[in-house]
């Protein structure tokens, strides 16, 4: 009889990990292209376009801290879950 092996996946930290990423990474994107929209329309060069790319960092950031928060909280699976059984074959 072979034991199984418990083996947490590392499915849910790939996908917080691409989820994070593509936050920081489309946050600034977004609003820079508005703010060179504005600049553009209100003829500012370059000053919305920088404001743009400063507001999107921040949001980008205040966002991932908002809805990831503390990483102690859920890191611990503090919420009751176990990790998940593979046999010792799959991976």
């Amino acid at each position: 009889m072979s034991a199984k092996v418990v083996r947490p996946t590392h499915a849910k930290s790939d996908q917080l990990a691409s989820n994070v990423t593509a936050i920081l990474i489309s946050g600034p994107l977004v609003y820079t292209l508005l703010g060179w929209l504005a600049d553009r329309w209100l003829g500012t060069k370059p000053w919305l376009t920088l404001a743009g790319l400063l507001l999107g960092m921040a949001l980008s950031m205040y966002l991932v801290w908002i809805r990831y928060g503390n990483p102690g909280e859920n890191a611990a699976g503090s919420n009751g879950s176990t990790p998940t059984e593979t046999p010792e074959g799959d991976v």
